[in-house]
Formats: structure tokens, C-alpha cells, sequence
């Protein structure tokens, strides 16, 4: 097995004991550090995804395998040149302002900066002034996702999509999930897509920024 397979490997299984020395021994061997990155980690991190949407993985491993990546890519940053480990672009993400929920928001963040975004969250209870604010900082922001739990919160969705929709900046794809959220809002609201799970949210924006 090559030390690439032996780094998707370990990802994949979330073996987040062995990453750091297995990175560190691939790139003491000369490996190339986006090599590392895009054929170790963020491809073991797509065949998560798939398992989970094929319900034969849950949250809890694809936690896990995310975490794992991440304490990987920690010993990587400094190899990467600007120390910037996305070559994706930059997603924006946060849950809508009324709403403290953040699991599902903070694994569809953890999913979304495996696929290999830079991902700035701006956590719960999200202001659509916070949100233009975040987006005027990082113009170049590909992706923006508002993500809600409750029903009673759907309208602050609709009003902050608005906002986002008439701001200055309109190169990003919007994108919107959550437990009440379904395809009909999201095409409601404007959104440029919608999924029902964090791996989806992961291909869906990898989609959309391409």
C-alpha cells in the first residue's frame, strides 16, 4: 500500500492517532504536499460522503474521518506555500439569526472544508448585516450557506437570502439547508441549491464553484 492509500486509508476509518505521522512521513519521502491533500484526504473524505448517503456510515464516523483530515492538514499548512490549504475558494457559512442550533451547521462546515474550501463561520443567530459584512470582507467568497432548524426561523431565511440576493457582491451561489428546509423553499428563497445532508452540501458546493 502506498503511504497516499495509507493517508486516505486512516481517513476514511478516522484513525486520527496515526494521521499527523503519516503526513509527516509522506512528505519527508517528498510526496508533494497537494498531493497529499487532494488524492490522500480530500478523496478519502468523497468516499465517506458517498457511504453516508448510502446510509452505510452515520454522523458520528463522518465526524470523525472530518477531524481526522483536519490534524492532517495541520501538518501540511506550512508545506502549501501561502499556508492556505483551499483551492476551491472561500464559503461562507452560518445558521440564520433567531436560531441557535449549530450541529448540523458545523458538520455540513467540517464536510464542506474537506471537499477543500476555506470556510469562514460566523455561527449561530446570523444577522443579514453580518452576513453582507462577512461577504464585502471576501468578495471573492464562492459559496454562501444559511442553514436553519426551525420552521419558525424559515422567514428569517427568506429575508436574510433577500438581503444576500440585493447586496453589492453577486459572484457567490447561494445555497441553504436544515431540518425544515426542502427543495420547493429553496427555490422560494432564490437559493442556488439546497441539500438535504452535510455530504450533499459538500458535493453540491464543490458543484457550484466549479
Amino acid at each position: 500500500m502506498s503511504k497516499i492509500q495509507e493517508i486516505a486509508q486512516a481517513v476514511e476509518t478516522g484513525k486520527s492517532k496515526l494521521i499527523e505521522g503519516l503526513v509527516t512521513e509522506a512528505l519527508n519521502e517528498g510526496i508533494d504536499p497537494l498531493k497529499i491533500l487532494n488524492e490522500g484526504m480530500i478523496a478519502a473524505m468523497s468516499v465517506v460522503g458517498e457511504k453516508f448517503q448510502k446510509a452505510e456510515v452515520f454522523v458520528p464516523e463522518m465526524l470523525v474521518a472530518a477531524r481526522t483530515m483536519k490534524k492532517g492538514v495541520e501538518i501540511l499548512k506550512p508545506k502549501l506555500g501561502d499556508g492556505s490549504v483551499a483551492s476551491l475558494g472561500k464559503c461562507i457559512i452560518g445558521t440564520v439569526h433567531g436560531d441557535l442550533h449549530d450541529i448540523g451547521k458545523n458538520l455540513v462546515a467540517l464536510m464542506i472544508e474537506s471537499a477543500g474550501f476555506n470556510v469562514i463561520d460566523l455561527g449561530v443567530d446570523v444577522t443579514a448585516e453580518a452576513f453582507l459584512a462577512a461577504i464585502k470582507e471576501n468578495p471573492d467568497v464562492k459559496i454562501v450557506a444559511l442553514s436553519c432548524l426551525l420552521t419558525t426561523t424559515m422567514p428569517s431565511l427568506k429575508e436574510i437570502a433577500a438581503a444576500l440576493k440585493a447586496g453589492e457582491v453577486k459572484s457567490f451561489k447561494l445555497i441553504v439547508g436544515g431540518a425544515p428546509i426542502t427543495q420547493e423553499f429553496a427555490d422560494q428563497v432564490g437559493a442556488d441549491g439546497y441539500s438535504a445532508d452535510a455530504a450533499g452540501a459538500a458535493i453540491l458546493a464543490k458543484k457550484l464553484a466549479s
